[in-house]
This record gives structure tokens, C-alpha cells and sequence, in this order.
């Protein structure tokens, strides 16, 4: 229980809530969506998603191990610009050599139970130790698929510096971390990290919390400017019309990390349904996308590989270009667009 209790983190501190009350995102104690963001569609419940949940669903796990590359990320030339994902929300990007990290889980599950919400087969092989020193770690949101307690304490000593939204970095406090260290913001907030690099928090449609402290923290997406590329790393989020406002201020994207799993129908205000996604990457004008939030945790009821799939067969019909690594293979930045990738998840339906 004294781990649990360690691993649910902390509710911000009153110098922290005073601040956040002179917000406009922030009201009753809890940070707020731009567009009113529902959990549930309307007439469904908890209980009855919880019954519905417990009904035999085929290949919502991969039958065997998936596939990986073992890329040795302490030994990238210094002049490489890449990203290698680990499946769901994981990702390392080396540009202009700066190294960024963007919501590690390495424990091999997504939950504070052990043994519940297990990594698939092949997609947990990335550690903690597999990781070179980190500039920057980049925390989407407090949630245990994009926060988790044991992969961060294991990254402490190798991470400069930990970007987050408002309420977050009160984890990270909680755990040990130098305030130095941690940097939390607001939505719209930029900050100039180092010399051409500037990170910009910007909306998404979600929600937070770690077991009963629901939205005291914030969730958001960034804006990573580099001085060769823009992208922009998407955190978990339902349609809205901050993709558009993203793209007119920020856009165009040489590449978009959009979420691109683990939806369904009965809750399609915090999580992007497949139809969707295209409007998203065209309203953020961006040039080349790579779908993630898939192929580790199963989170929802569609098959483990439905994500890609509909991904794929929709930037096809639209001509969007998409790119589509391996977990573990290295997605050249300075070559997005050129390179004709494999469905790599059809031999392992």
C-alpha cells in the first residue's frame, strides 16, 4: 500500500491552486476542456460499459509476439534526426541533438495493480536502462499509459529537464524531484529550451487523474520547434476545434504524433474515433503523420491492430502521407515521406 500510495502522486499544493484559480481553464477546483468534454456519450454509463467490457471480444491482443527492431539509442550518430516509438505512447526523438523522451511506460503495464493492463508480447522489450541521457522529458497527461512512476524514478538520474502541464510537476515534486527540474505550463504557454528549440503547450480534449483527483492536473499537447523541423506531439484528446487553432498558429507540421487508438463509440469526446483522425492532421496542416496509443495495452474493445489498419486504408483515400515504423525502428525526420513502410501488423493478426 505504501507503494500505491507513492504511485498515485500528489494533489497540488495551495501555492499552486491559488495560481491556477486566476486561470480561465481552471474553475471549481478542476482544470476545464475547451469545448464541454462529457466521459460518457449520452444515455451510457459506467456500469454498463463495465458489463459490456467482460463480453469475449476476438484479437484485442495480438495471439502471438509482436514484432521489434532493437535500435541501440546510445549509439545514434549525433547528426541522425529520428524517432523510435515503442508502442503506445512511448517515443524518443534525437533532432538537431537535442533528445527528447515523450510519456515512457517501461514497466510492462498500465496501471498501479501489477499483472493488470500488461504490455503485449515484443512491445515491452524497451527499459529504462535501453535509454541514453535525456534532455528533455515531455509528460502528456497524468495518466498511468502516459505517467508511470516506476519508468520516471528510473530516469531521474539521466533526464535534464521534465516538461508537464500545470498540476503535474506536483508528482514529480512528490517523488524527489529537484524543482529545477521541473518545468509545468499552461496551454499556449511557450518556453525556449535552447537555442532554436522551443516547446509550446498547446490543448487537447481529455481529462486527468491518477485514481479519485480527477482533473487537478492538466492534459495537453505540444509544439516542438527545432532548428530544422516543427512538429507536433499529440496527447491523448478527442475531435475539436483546437486542431485548427494549432494549425493556423503553429502549422504547417512536418510530422504529427497523433493518437490513433484504444476509442469507441460510446466515448468519442476523449479519445479520436478513426473517421476523425483525418480532419485532425488536414486542420493541423500537417505534412506526414505517425499514428501511436496502439499495439501495447489493450484499453479498449476494437482488435489490437485496427488502429493501423484504418490508419493506413484513410491517409491512403485522403493522400496523406503516414508513416508506420516497427516499434523500435528508427523513423528518419530528414527522409518523412519517402519511404514506402511495410503493414507490418498483417502477418500478426
Amino acid at each position: 500500500m505504501k507503494n500505491l500510495k507513492k504511485q498515485l502522486g500528489q494533489f497540488p499544493d495551495e501555492k499552486r491552486k491559488e495560481y491556477f484559480n486566476t486561470l480561465p481553464n481552471y474553475l471549481n477546483g478542476r482544470f476545464q476542456n475547451i469545448l464541454e468534454t462529457p466521459a460518457l456519450l449520452e444515455g451510457e454509463s459506467m456500469t454498463k460499459l463495465l458489463l459490456q467490457s467482460l463480453c469475449k471480444v476476438e484479437n484485442t491482443s495480438p495471439k502471438t509476439a509482436l514484432p521489434f527492431v532493437v535500435t541501440d539509442l546510445k549509439n545514434l550518430q549525433p547528426e541522425e534526426n529520428v524517432l523510435v516509438w515503442f508502442g503506445h505512447s512511448s517515443y524518443f526523438i534525437q533532432v538537431d541533438g537535442k533528445k527528447f523522451l515523450i510519456d515512457p511506460v517501461f514497466s510492462g503495464n498500465a496501471s498501479p495493480m501489477p499483472g493488470s493492463i500488461k504490455a503485449f508480447q515484443g512491445a515491452d522489450y524497451y527499459k529504462p536502462e535501453h535509454m541514453p541521457d535525456i534532455d528533455f522529458l515531455l509528460i502528456s497527461h497524468d495518466h498511468w499509459d502516459h505517467l508511470d512512476y516506476k519508468t520516471v524514478q528510473e530516469l531521474k538520474d539521466k533526464t535534464g529537464k521534465v516538461i508537464c502541464g500545470l498540476g503535474t510537476g506536483q508528482h514529480f515534486e512528490y517523488w524527489g524531484w529537484d524543482l529545477d527540474k521541473i518545468i509545468e505550463k499552461n496551454w499556449w504557454d511557450s518556453i525556449d529550451i535552447a537555442e532554436g528549440f522551443r516547446v509550446t503547450l498547446t490543448p487537447a480534449r481529455h481529462f486527468s487523474g491518477r485514481l479519485l483527483n480527477r482533473n487537478i492536473s492538466l492534459w495537453t499537447s505540444f509544439v516542438l520547434k527545432t532548428p530544422t523541423k516543427n512538429l507536433f506531439l499529440g496527447g491523448d484528446s478527442g475531435y475539436g476545434n483546437h486542431f485548427t487553432e494549432i494549425g493556423e498558429k503553429y502549422g504547417p507540421f512536418d510530422l504529427a504524433i497523433m493518437e490513433n487508438g484504444q476509442y469507441n463509440e460510446k466515448w468519442p469526446y476523449i479519445h479520436t474515433l478513426p473517421d476523425q483522425l483525418m480532419t485532425e492532421i488536414k486542420e493541423l496542416k500537417a505534412k506526414n503523420f505517425i499514428p501511436v496509443h496502439n499495439s501495447k495495452f489493450k484499453l479498449a474493445q476494437h482488435t489490437w491492430y485496427e488502429p493501423l489498419e484504418l490508419a493506413a486504408k484513410h491517409a491512403e483515400e485522403n493522400n496523406i502521407s503516414i508513416s508506420l515504423p516497427m516499434i523500435g525502428e528508427k523513423l528518419n525526420l530528414d527522409q518523412l515521406g519517402t519511404v514506402s513502410w511495410k503493414k507490418w501488423w498483417e502477418e500478426y493478426k
